[in-house]
């Protein structure tokens, strides 16, 4: 009995479930999603190396990943129907997904009809929130000015605080200008709030992208020092088409972060402009163009971050991995399943020009 089937067996070793999870591209807990089957529900969705989603029934450093092919879970689960099962139907649509960030599965399951256990659950974990603070000022500064006026700043640390702070609005030049906003926006002042919460959430989905390509810098870093690094390999020099495969491979990752920074740099002219010009008809175009990318920014972030995490794991600095491990990793662990991402990246427009 192997390792997967002893644990499902003694319903041992389950991934445990953590508030974490949900700030991961790569990891759904179904434990947010209608399983009838338990032990289903305690498991993950996972993209693995090749970006293939699969079922972990256990993870850990001593005991590494227990994985389950979509296409095997009828064998491990007892499932006699798997066409008419409504937990493989739900699992059969999840696998192909481009990413399983918060923001991503909010559009995706809607558009697939999967119901969700909690709204809630599909949120960022509270120190990932505090995490972003930093990142969020660029979109709260020009929204404290528009209110409180440049004094005022420092008052609001997080976002919350100031959507709280718009619910209750004490100072009467505070009140005053919320109905100028409000006026601006063509909404009863009732429902500036809601207008808050949306442009909050919206703007920390970008706020969370950046942060985590702001993560992977190292990575990428690393990654291209170990490129350089084969190409000095005598083994590989002498070899025109591991040469001409190692440029082909560093062209694609450099081209999907360029693709990204090109996105973010549009995301933020935008939100500029949304301010210069405030209207409700500029948030409405914003937030649809924002909330239309997240499928495709997520996409091209949780492939990006999983092949990082996967060649710094074997690869973590120089001294480890000679010629032939490396080629061997980058072939068969690394290339496979970048062609989807790239596909993701052109599906957003001819932004990308990649091998």
């Amino acid at each position: 009995m192997n390792a997967v089937s002893y644990a499902l067996k003694n319903d041992v070793a389950q991934t445990a479930g953590s508030d974490e999870e949900m700030d991961a591209l790569h990891i759904l807990p179904l434990r947010v999603l209608p399983f009838k089957n338990d032990k289903i529900g305690r498991a993950r969705m996972i993209k693995n190396n090749q970006l293939t989603g699969v079922l972990e029934v256990y993870s850990s450093r001593e005991t590494g990943s227990g994985q389950i092919p979509i296409d095997r879970l009828p064998e491990y689960y007892n499932i006699k129907n798997p066409l008419n099962d409504p937990d493989m139907q739900i699992v059969m649509k999840l696998g192909p997904l481009p990413s399983y960030d918060v923001y991503s599965l909010r559009r995706s399951l809607r558009g697939l009809g999967i119901a969700v256990n909690s709204h809630d659950a599909l949120k960022l974990s509270d120190d990932m929130n505090r995490a972003l603070a930093g990142y969020m000022k660029r979109f709260t500064v020009p929204l404290i000015r528009e209110v409180y006026g440049e004094e005022d700043e420092a008052k609001f640390q997080r976002f919350d605080d100031l959507i709280g702070m718009f619910r209750d609005p004490d100072p009467k030049k505070a009140l005053a200008k919320l109905k100028i906003m409000a006026e601006k926006l063509g909404i009863p002042l009732e429902s500036i709030p809601k207008f808050l919460e949306d442009y909050g959430d919206i703007f920390l989905s970008l706020s969370y992208y950046q942060h985590c390509l702001d993560r992977l810098k190292p990575m990428l870093d690393g990654f291209v020092v170990g490129m350089s690094e084969m190409r000095t390999f005598q083994k590989v020099k002498s070899s025109p088409q591991m040469m001409a495969e190692l440029d082909r491979l560093e062209k694609t990752i450099n081209g999907l972060v360029t693709f990204l920074k090109r996105m973010f740099q549009d995301f933020a002219v935008r939100s500029r402009d949304m301010w210069e010009h405030l209207s409700a008809a500029k948030f409405r175009h914003v937030k649809e163009v924002i909330e239309g990318a997240q499928s495709t920014v997520g996409g091209v972030l949780c492939g990006l971050t999983v092949k990082m995490n996967a060649w710094n794991q074997r690869f973590p600095n120089p001294k480890v991995g000679g010629p032939s491990a490396r080629e061997e990793f980058l072939m068969s662990e690394f290339k496979p399943g970048l062609a989807s991402v790239v596909a993701v990246a052109r599906g957003q427009g001819d932004l990308i020009s990649l091998a």
